[in-house]
């Protein structure tokens, strides 16, 4: 049909003689086929049609039968759809190269006015469902064309108020209206509630409570979750970590067969932005997922595995996101080290000491300061965790001590203070393998620290006191392991030699008694 003659067959406001379906069958298909220089006039009039037209007519069918009602749905399903179509974002040619910046200029403006169209359908609806129409049956067939055309409005809505290349201000912020009226006309409190529905059902054979759309929503987004397309769209990872990132204990474990593969597809991508949200993903699963659930399959496994090989990365967002994600997925795979039902005569060689293995051995000659932050700070709750199984590691924990203690890390030494903080856990812990010569080499480690910091004029005072006190914690405890012979070593120190700050953690050190 042509388009001037379609668009001057719509007058307002629109006479109900009209059919509903009729007339929505036709605008989809005006939608659908006009040209990109009509599209926002189109538009443009579907949202006044909406607006100025009856609100029963709007929802009504010709009979009240059943496949009446649902062409109803599905003309408004189909509308819905047409709009959110010519929105849709251009593909990669392949999972490497991205799409041109320039090709999102024209995607910003439909989304506007798309936006503001759905935004008048959705109140269309919601109006009627709050009112009830002139008929009964009118508040039955707005809850369900609510439901009908929630999860492509959803997907719509999620992919346009991200921050990404394609999105703009006004774009996000017409975006986030649709999302907004969406959850205002439905039966839903948020966007949680809006995925997952009520998990308390009434009973007696009553009308259930709001249904979910996580389902229809992973439905819509599946053909472009395989290793194939997935990275040709640079949407779709985030409208499905968007939306797995909502659902929390116990709906996680119902969908855990679809939520698992596109997570680890993330986690096994070149790109580290890609990586991280990947292991987001996977955490998230972790933390809400029973263990029953997640030893089932060996899921677990597959988890540890795809995961553990990303601590050789040189990336240090991504080995921070796989450190903290390991020690809770630990806990899954096996008891804790330190757990009453574990004796120290059964404390075999766990994960735990894989872990902590490759950590040091990923720090040992690390010289990128941002990757030693992250596996300092990782290292003394792996140690903490390990307990006295860290025995079997102490010659190359000595190794990295001393290597990271004489290495400055400016400007909060973020570094030294969690090898002061390791160095304490395994005094602590393993005190009868620190033997004389050992315990000498850290003291001198320390000592040397002392001096470096102490004659630094550009460390805050509050960073300088943390190492103090560490410092003299760890000097103490060294004294202990060795029966008190360093003290005699101390006793000896010239104290003109050192300055004000060195004698009083020394004095500090040889006064307080070690925990």
């Amino acid at each position: 049909m042509d388009l001037s003659l379609l668009l001057s067959s719509l007058p307002q406001p629109v006479s109900p003689a009209q059919p509903i379906t009729s007339l929505l069958s036709s605008l989809s298909d005006l939608i659908s086929s006009c040209p990109d220089s009509a599209l926002l006039s189109v538009v443009f009039k579907v949202k006044q049609l909406f607006s100025g037209a009856d609100c029963d007519w709007r929802l009504s069918s010709t009979n009240h039968s059943t496949a009446s009602e649902q062409g109803v749905e599905l003309g408004y399903l189909s509308l819905s759809q047409a709009l959110i179509s010519r929105c849709s974002l251009p593909l990669a040619d392949d999972d490497v190269s991205s799409v041109a910046e320039s090709q999102y200029d024209v995607i910003r403006l439909r989304v506007q006015a798309v936006s503001h169209t759905l935004v008048s359908l959705l109140r269309v609806v919601g109006k009627s469902s709050a009112e009830g129409g002139a008929e009964s049956k009118v508040g039955g067939v707005s809850e369900r064309i609510l439901f009908t055309v929630a999860p492509d409005i959803c997907v719509f809505a999620v992919t346009h108020f991200q921050v990404a290349p394609w999105s703009s201000p006004s774009s996000r912020s017409t975006a986030q209206e649709v999302m907004g009226v969406l959850l205002e006309v439905g039966p839903w409190t948020d966007s949680v509630h809006l995925l997952v529905g009520d998990r308390k059902h009434k009973e007696d054979g009553q009308r259930c409570g709001a249904k979910g759309i996580l389902g229809p929503v992973l439905d819509l987004l599946q053909p472009q979750l395989s290793k194939e397309s997935m990275f040709r769209s640079e949407s779709v990872k985030l409208v499905f970590s968007w939306a797995l990132l909502q659902v929390t204990r116990p709906d996680v474990s119902q969908y855990l067969p679809r939520l698992l593969p596109p997570s680890l597809l993330l986690t096994d991508h070149y790109r580290p932005e890609n990586c991280i949200l990947g292991v987001r993903c996977l955490h998230h699963i972790v933390l809400h997922t029973a263990c029953a659930d997640l030893r089932q399959l060996n899921r677990a496994e597959v988890l540890y595995h795809a995961v553990f090989r990303l601590l050789c990365n040189s990336q240090p967002q991504v080995t921070q996101c796989v450190l903290s994600y390991l020690m809770d997925l630990l806990l899954v795979l096996e008891k804790h080290p330190l757990s009453p039902s574990t004796t120290p005569s059964r404390r075999s060689a766990s994960r735990h000491d894989d872990v902590l293995r490759m950590v040091l051995t990923q720090m040992e000659g690390e010289h990128k300061l941002a990757l030693r932050r992250v596996y300092a700070s990782a290292l003394p709750p792996l140690v903490d965790r390990c307990g006295i199984t860290v025995c079997r590691h102490l010659k190359r924990l000595e190794r990295v001590i001393l290597e990271y203690l004489e290495l400055s890390d400016p400007p909060d030494e973020t570094s030294r203070i969690h090898i002061l903080l390791t160095l304490n856990q395994t005094l602590q812990t393993a005190w009868p393998r620190v033997n004389q010569r050992r315990g000498q080499q850290l003291l001198k480690a320390v000592l040397r620290l002392l001096v470096d910091v102490s004659s630094d004029i550009n460390l805050k005072d509050s960073v300088k006191r943390e190492i103090f006190d560490q410092s003299a914690a760890s000097i103490r405890l060294l004294d202990v392991c060795s029966n008190r012979t360093l003290q005699c070593l101390l006793l000896q120190v010239d104290s003109s030699q050192c300055s004000k700050d060195i004698l009083q953690v020394l004095h500090s050190a040889m006064t307080k008694t070690p925990t």
